[in-house]
């Protein structure tokens, strides 16, 4: 018994060793802050706190229509049943670090026969046994780090899952902010429509009266088109981003959750303020994959590397055999065999070798993948940052253009009548106030767009990181 605990022992110690190197974890390869200078706010230097989904997108109906869609969305299904599937496969892989255990049992009846007119009576047999087949010693760590890749590999695929739930909550909360802003472009369009309709029966009736030549009627006809091709496009537009927003929550809605203005949807998206760290960086989900890939390919180079040595199993059968049933089960009875293989390729042209090789490029690739995921957000982030610094002046100059082309247009139109200008001059006004109208909407949906922007290029889904 001694002799056997201290064999048992010796094999679990070597079972232990592992042939895969080191894991440290990279360098970030991006610089310790964000950037600063003029086209970033002071505010980018501030600590960035985590908030919830909740504190970030603060509409009661943007958080029952995001709610919605991650109980229904068919993305997200495929994600986790992707979830599913790699966590599975971890333990069909891990498997193999354990025996395989069988069990068969026989019973058997042999007639002696006839002889000289006597029988000679039958022999009956009977069999119980349990086997191990083959179980591999794993002494070099080849099963374990076999075990480790594809675990390795179950949480990158957790990540993958994380980054479209992430994606998911973004493109709602864009698809319910276009459509405030389509909404309001349907309300210039409409209110530009109605004004143009005035201004073809005010010039027809000066037409009429000798007061104005074809040609401004011919002008004004061309405004009403224009405004009428816009009515018509900005209706498609508003139902088409009905349509998308039906898509991302995965089934119908209550149009009541929809907003109003782009004032709605401005006051209930919180500004995310910029961290001084770029580690934050390490908590987005495809940064977290690209790491746990590049864990996976270092195991894979420890399996690689034992494969350079033998390969050592075990067989085992055990248990009872008798010609009684009765006595099936007695000391007698019992039968005990057990077997080693040991196999070890002694010429493979460089196979084995070249498989090291190839574990080794392909950590060399999942290297880089790391380190550039990490390069690639930080840029995100930085240019979300520089636009965040200036849409403030953006939206101003928006707003006080847009006051001035009213303004203009209100005079303009008012020296028309009086006979002062002509309606060329009335007409240019027109059309600088609905584009002053328009790019004021998109200046201000673009802010918004900005801290969804944020949201999604920081990385935080409501999720802890692994």
């Amino acid at each position: 018994m001694k002799r056997a605990f201290l064999t048992a022992a010796a094999t679990l110690a070597l079972g232990a060793c592992s042939l895969a190197p080191k894991y440290v974890q990279p360098a970030t390869p991006v610089p310790a802050s964000w950037p600063v200078g003029d086209a970033y706010l002071v505010q980018s230097e501030a600590a960035l706190p985590r908030v919830t989904l909740n504190q970030l997108f603060r509409d009661a109906r943007l958080q029952a229509l995001i709610e919605q869609a991650l109980a229904n969305n068919r993305d997200l299904r495929v994600a986790a049943a992707n979830v599913a599937a790699a966590r599975a496969q971890v333990r069909v892989t891990r498997s193999a670090q354990f025996p395989a255990i069988g069990v068969s049992g026989s019973a058997d009846y042999t007639d002696g026969g006839v002889s000289g007119g006597v029988s000679s009576g039958g022999r009956e047999s009977y069999a119980l046994q349990a086997g191990v087949s083959a179980f591999e010693l794993d002494l070099f760590g080849r099963l374990a780090n076999a075990t480790a890749a594809e675990r390795d590999r179950a949480f990158a695929t957790e990540a993958t899952a994380r980054t479209v739930r992430l994606a998911l909550i973004a493109d709602l909360a864009e698809a319910w902010a276009n459509h405030a802003a389509d909404r309001e472009l349907l309300a210039i369009a409409r209110d530009t429509a109605e004004s143009a309709r005035r201004s073809v029966t005010l010039t027809r009736a000066r037409l009429e009266g000798g007061v104005a030549p074809r040609t401004d009627l011919r002008q004004a006809e061309q405004v009403l088109a224009t405004a009428e091709g816009d009515l018509a496009l900005q209706t498609a537009a508003v139902a088409q981003d009905e349509n998308l927003i039906r898509l991302l929550v995965g089934a119908d809605y209550d149009k009541a959750l929809l907003p109003a203005s782009l004032d709605e949807v401005s006051a209930s998206i919180a500004t995310l303020p910029a961290g001084t760290s770029s580690e934050l960086l390490l908590r987005r989900p495809d940064v977290i994959e690209a790491e746990y890939l590049l864990r996976a390919a270092n195991a894979d180079i420890g399996v690689a590397r034992a494969r350079l040595f033998p390969t050592i199993s075990l067989t085992g059968l055990l248990g009872f055999a008798s010609d009684a049933l009765g006595s099936l089960f007695t000391g007698d009875a019992f039968r005990f065999t057990a077997g080693a293989d040991v196999s070890l390729s002694i010429f493979d042209a460089g196979g084995r070798r070249a498989g090291v090789a190839v574990s080794e490029a392909q950590r060399d690739a999942a290297l880089a993948s790391y380190e550039r995921a990490i390069q690639t957000a930080f840029r995100e982030v930085a240019d979300a940052l520089a636009d965040q610094g200036t849409l403030g002046e953006r939206l101003r100059a928006a707003k006080a253009n847009s006051d001035a082309a009213a303004d203009t247009a209100r005079l303009t139109d008012a020296r028309y009548r009086g006979g002062v200008d002509s309606f060329l001059s009335s007409l240019d006004a027109q059309r600088s106030l609905y584009s002053a109208r328009r790019a004021q909407i998109a200046v201000e949906l673009a802010a918004i767009r900005n801290r969804i922007t944020l949201y999604r290029s920081l990385g935080d889904d409501g999720l802890s990181a692994n």
